[in-house]
């Protein structure tokens, strides 16, 4: 099976090496027509810009950098041109060049230190528009410097706490960092970083994520009109890119916090050809807990995460890229009567990607990538324990290729094999030494092995200033168990410009998914476990129609956008009622399948430039689901189905040395489960006597509406010890909303009545952390 998919990629990757050979031929129709590429970097650090614009005002075309800081102009022949180079955070840049033939033209950028001047102010002005002239929908740059403003818990910045304050995205739990997007589950996200999947992105049970702020350099949301590029997962792909490294001079970053450290180190290799980069973060919780518990409990909490990356030019043309990311979360509990828990679970992933600038006006693409995730839970009560362990190792090859063929037109394909190994299994049993429950041997599970690779090829068409089209087709294809898949995912988008600052958008995609994770319904511990797709359990697939209107306000100073969505979800999956995770168990047998349905509209205000940035942004949405076997087979509200969600960020610089900021988020209440009777069953000291409920409906009751205010003030320093330094004082739930994490019922004895109990999780919560770099 493995060795037939090999080969499929073999022969695609050939033939499409030896298409874009050809394709790369000038051609007659170009003769009098030529290209000004490049790469566009930062002028301190040698660091890649992704998503810069280079601009010709003059014919008003454009294009943007690639995720390797690539771009590619085709314009006619001039005597005269100039260029405005623009990126956020930048002074922009006017570059006049006399084209008369192809050229290479590099472009280092300058960060804003200064209050905006004129040039500033165009060149921002034109970056908004080129967002209006783009066809893609649904799609939200994440700025790293709003990541290291906005508050945080404990003044730990965390990129998907700033993810949950986007349209369509709700947040879990309280204080999490659990993202469901358009209706979609936690599992439907494909999460990736240097294009390695990360299964679980999480630490501290969901508290703070796995991505350590200081290794970023981009992020990218993706939650409908997924080009063809795009596959695997039914609701969003968030793409975090690792930076390279500083390739001028050496320097380090680092951070002390009440919960966590951390520090990067980087530098050059080579000075502007090579660089390298390192980023540790650690928790010390346990060790600062360790002398004040008695000596009867095991009582442990620690996690750390660990970011690496090298890259180096072998030629003006070829460029190699190394990455690698660890990271891991142990917690222990046991206490003198022997109730105790552990729980271990960690990513581990490694990059290699080669880029070749081929010609001008081409660009490609090689990666190979390895990761791996496990889950380790185990129990202990009295003379009992059981054991649940899940795990997913992945081995993945892909090729990709960007054929600029003109500013507006940009043709892009390529392939992808991934081989999964899935090894999930439980065990229970009787008495342990010292109430420590046995490991596994990994290498005595016997793993599920499958295989799942995709065609793909879109095409991004430009037609005018007013209309664009962007169509794709991606073809997966997926085996395992004996079961063999192939689809076909149809990609469309449109851009239809109602006026030089507005412009109408709509899309429509269908998406596949192959790998499963199946939350239990009844475990109060994480026990998630990833399957993959069989006889038994089908594909999931989701269709997606949105449409919108993004405008221009004040001369580009502020985007405002509404976009309307409907998604169909088929083949979901959820264990049936009761089922316990045995070494014995079939789990694709414990399944119970059905749909669910989403829709909604989605509101957003950006305020691009100034002294003040933030957005503002509103979800009004009804997601639900069926299951035959679930609820009597009636329509029930999903678990996370909140109706309104508000969410309003902003900071601003009142000068070179303090920076204010602050987040205001409100949602409606999530569904939750009840029972709407009891009853008293008395057999004379039976097993069974005690008091029964009785469970009428899934989801039948809302918890009350969740809502709170974060603030934090930043003060920049210059001391002579440190090339920079700030100190971050930040509170999180300024006003202290007890907002609900889970309900309970408790008998009132007066009454003997049952009354439903609310526990909240995080109160006001003040922190301070220090930043530096030498």
């Amino acid at each position: 099976m493995l060795t037939r998919d090999i080969r499929v990629f073999t022969v695609t990757l050939t033939l499409t090496i030896i298409c874009l050979t050809w394709l790369a031929i000038p051609t007659g129709v170009l003769a009098q027509r030529h290209t000004v590429s490049g790469t566009i970097t930062d002028a301190e650090s040698g660091e890649v810009l992704i998503g810069a614009n280079v601009y010709v005002v003059s014919l008003e075309l454009g294009a943007a950098t690639n995720a390797y800081g690539f771009y590619s102009l085709t314009i006619p022949e001039a005597d005269s041109l100039a260029l405005i180079v623009s990126y956020v955070g930048y002074h922009p840049q006017v570059k006049s060049l006399s084209l008369r033939d192809d050229i290479t033209l590099d472009v280092q950028m300058e960060r804003t230190v200064s209050l905006m001047n004129e040039l500033t102010v165009t060149g921002q002005r034109e970056e908004a528009r080129a967002a209006i002239r783009q066809t893609r929908m649904s799609v939200v740059d994440v700025p790293v410097r709003m990541i290291e403003d906005l508050p945080a818990i404990l003044g730990e910045q965390d990129v998907l706490k700033v993810i949950q304050l986007l349209p369509g995205i709700q947040a879990g739990q309280e204080g999490t960092t659990g993202i469901y997007v358009r209706g979609g589950n936690i599992d439907q996200n494909l999460v990736q970083l240097d294009e390695a999947t990360v299964y679980n992105p999480n630490h501290l049970f969901g508290l703070f994520s796995t991505f350590n702020s200081s290794a970023i350099n981009n992020v990218s949301v993706v939650k409908g009109g997924f080009p063809a590029q795009y596959g695997g997962r039914l609701s969003s792909v968030i793409e975090i890119a690792m930076r390279d490294g500083n390739k001028r001079h050496y320097e380090a970053e680092g951070g002390i916090g009440l919960l966590t450290s951390k520090l990067s180190i980087e530098g050059p290799i080579t000075r502007d050809r090579g660089s390298f980069i390192v980023s540790a973060r650690r928790s010390y919780v346990d060790l600062v807990a360790k002398p004040f518990q008695p000596s009867t409990n095991r009582n442990t909490y620690y996690f750390y995460d660990l970011n690496g990356k090298v890259n180096h030019a072998v030629s003006r043309r070829d460029r190699i890229f190394l990455s690698f990311f660890q990271g891991r979360d142990v917690a222990e509990y046991v206490d003198a009567s022997g109730v105790g828990y552990g729980i271990r679970f960690g990513n581990s992933a490694a990059t290699l990607r080669w880029n070749r600038i081929m010609s001008s006006r081409l660009f490609s693409n090689v990666s190979l990538i390895r990761n791996k995730y496990f889950l380790r839970i185990s129990t202990v009560q009295g003379a009992f324990h059981s054991l649940n362990y899940s795990g997913i190792e992945d081995l993945t090859a892909k090729s990709e290729f960007q054929f600029i063929a003109s500013p507006r037109h940009e043709i892009r394909f390529g392939a992808v094999l991934t081989h999964h190994e899935f090894s999930s299994t439980g065990a229970e049993g009787g008495v342990v030494k010292e109430f420590v429950v046995p490991a596994f041997d990994e290498s005595n599970i016997l793993p599920r092995p499958s295989t799942e690779s995709a065609l793909y090829l879109n095409d991004r068409w430009e037609i005018s200033e007013r209309v664009g089209l962007n169509v794709g087709v991606r073809v997966p294809h997926f085996a395992a168990d004996g079961a063999r898949y192939t689809r076909v995912e149809p990609r469309f988008s449109a851009r239809l410009g109602i006026t030089p600052a507005g412009a109408a958008k709509a899309s429509y995609t269908v998406m596949h998914q192959f790998v499963h994770s199946v939350p239990s319904t009844t475990a109060s511990l994480p026990t998630d476990i990833w399957i993959p797709s069989s006889e038994i359990v089908k594909p999931q697939r989701s269709e997606q129609i949105a449409a919108g209107y993004t405008h221009l306000l004040n001369d580009g100073a502020l985007e405002g956008s509404l976009e309307f969505y409907y998604k169909w979800m088929h083949n979901q999956v959820l264990f049936k009622q009761g089922t316990q995770l045995l070494e014995y168990a079939n789990i694709d047998e414990e399944l119970t399948r059905g749909k669910g349905w989403s829709y909604g509209a989605e509101l957003m205000l950006q305020k691009h430039r100034g002294r003040m940035a933030g957005w503002a942004s509103y979800t009004l949405s009804w997601t639900n689901q069926r299951f035959p076997e679930l609820n009597r087979g009636e329509t029930f509200p999903f678990r996370y189905d909140r109706r309104h969600n508000l969410a309003l960020t902003s900071s601003f610089d009142v000068n070179d040395r303090w920076t204010l900021a602050a987040n205001f988020i409100f949602t409606s209440g999530t569904a939750f489960t009840l029972p709407t009777g009891r009853l008293y069953a008395a057999q004379g000291g039976d097993l069974y006597a005690g008091l029964f409920y009785d469970y009428d409906r899934l989801n039948n009751y809302r918890m009350r509406a969740y809502h709170r205010l974060d603030v934090s003030a930043t003060r920049s320093f210059n001391p002579k010890w440190f090339r920079e330094s700030s100190m971050i004082i930040s509170v999180y739930n300024l006003y202290s909303r007890l907002n609900p994490y889970y309900v309970f019922l408790e008998l009132d004895l007066n009454t003997g009545s049952p009354v439903g109990k609310q526990v909240s999780l995080l109160p006001v919560m003040p922190s301070v952390s220090f930043n530096f770099k030498i």
